[in-house]
């Protein structure tokens, strides 16, 4: 077994776990001092720790928000709450978070697909990463489907999206939302897929696609293309959720070996 290198460690152990933080943003090989971690990894910890803190209470700016994604021309957003009233409440009462305040902003729009921005865990995470995610996916069913103006939800579980989308009168649901803060990761987002939403759908009745944060998690396009692919799915097996498969990357593994092919 190869053990961390102690602080002043051989240049051997420093270049054995420096090629290894290449693949992962795990904190691995982080040495010691005596008994005790590093003053620097010991404070580098505490401030990944205030950070994903900082990420669960921070506010989402709805008015920003909204204003980013309406430049998208999608339609005019509106904002939706949850039945929790504030942030504490939110955390403390999970099924708060599922249940809407008031649907009579939305709309019906009987579009193919709907959009939920939803601040979930992470605000920070959709500031950062919603309206340029919310663009790829667009892109992505340019042409193919219908698509309901967006909707911005906050103190928001994912099964908010279920009544929302009711309340639209679309086929399939995307939530984005936050997703729970890591020590690595502050602002990671998530894409749950429902087709035929309607509320009390269980968690098994959904796909999801995680760790969206470009650069170092899913890129925003490759998290659009296993989107299209499960939104297509889940169309022809008219149902999604446990019986919907990922096949993106096979997929593209085998279009490339056709390529590689000589006749």
């Amino acid at each position: 077994m190869h053990r961390p290198p102690v602080d002043g460690g051989s240049t051997g152990d420093h270049d054995f776990w420096r090629d290894l933080r290449r693949s992962t943003q795990s904190r691995i090989g982080l040495g010691r001092t005596g008994d005790a971690l590093p003053t620097t990894d010991v404070l580098a910890l505490r401030a990944a720790h205030a950070a994903a803190r900082d990420a669960v209470h921070l506010p989402l700016d709805v008015a920003a928000l909204t204003e980013q994604v309406n430049a998208l021309g999608l339609g005019t957003p509106v904002a939706i709450a949850s039945r929790a009233s504030d942030r504490a409440e939110y955390l403390r009462r999970p099924d708060l978070g599922r249940l809407p305040a008031d649907l009579s902003p939305i709309t019906p729009s009987r579009a193919d697909l709907g959009f939920v921005l939803a601040d979930g865990l992470s605000p920070l995470a959709l500031s950062h990463h919603g309206p340029g995610l919310l663009a790829a996916l667009a892109a992505e069913f340019a042409g193919r489907y219908t698509l309901a103006p967006p909707v911005i939800a906050t103190q928001a579980r994912v099964a908010l999206g279920d009544h929302i989308a009711e309340a639209m009168g679309v086929r399939t649901v995307l939530v984005l939302i936050g997703e729970r803060p890591g020590l690595s990761v502050a602002d990671s987002l998530g894409i749950y897929l429902t087709h035929l939403p309607r509320p009390g759908r269980a968690d098994a009745e959904r796909n999801c696609i995680s760790n969206i944060h470009p650069p170092d998690g899913l890129t925003y396009a490759d998290a659009a293309r296993v989107v299209a692919g499960l939104v297509a799915g889940a169309r022809r097996l008219g149902r999604s959720g446990v019986d919907l498969k990922d096949t993106s990357r096979a997929d593209a593994l085998a279009m490339t070996e056709t390529r590689t092919i000589t006749p």
